[in-house]
């Protein structure tokens, strides 16, 4: 299975400025665990997670001062949309990655995450076993 079968297309998108607190609002709305950050006029796109987040207020930080801009990783590994599950899968395990986002000629089309992959491979082994 390619990750383009298995990754969410729905992704949640949130600019540099908006603070931890209300990222983590949004992701926790949406109920994903990670929110991809574009910044025009830097880096371009990095990823928050919310480990970005726990680490956060577990450092004592204020949530509601606090940028995604700080608290993110803007050496994002990229997946691209033929990969294989297990490629992405490596990757991740390779980068300590929960998340992948997936791009296409440097758009974003989805982010894949361990959650994703689990979910197909338990799917598939409950097929077989029928």
């Amino acid at each position: 299975m390619r990750v383009r079968e298995a990754m969410s297309s729905q992704v949640l998108v949130v600019g540099p400025e908006h603070t931890l607190r209300q990222a983590a609002r949004m992701m926790s709305e949406r109920r994903v665990g990670s929110a991809v950050v574009v910044d025009p006029e830097s880096h371009g796109i990095g990823i928050m997670t919310e480990r970005d987040v726990l680490n956060a207020i577990g450092a004592g930080l204020d949530c509601d001062v606090e940028r995604t801009s700080a608290h993110l990783t803007w050496d994002v590994v990229y997946a691209g949309p033929d990969w294989t599950l297990e490629e992405a899968a490596a990757s991740m395990v390779r980068g300590g990655f929960r998340h992948l986002v997936v791009l296409a000629d440097a758009e974003v089309l989805g982010v894949i995450s361990v959650r994703d992959i689990v979910r197909v491979w338990a799917g598939q082994r409950a097929a077989a076993s029928r």
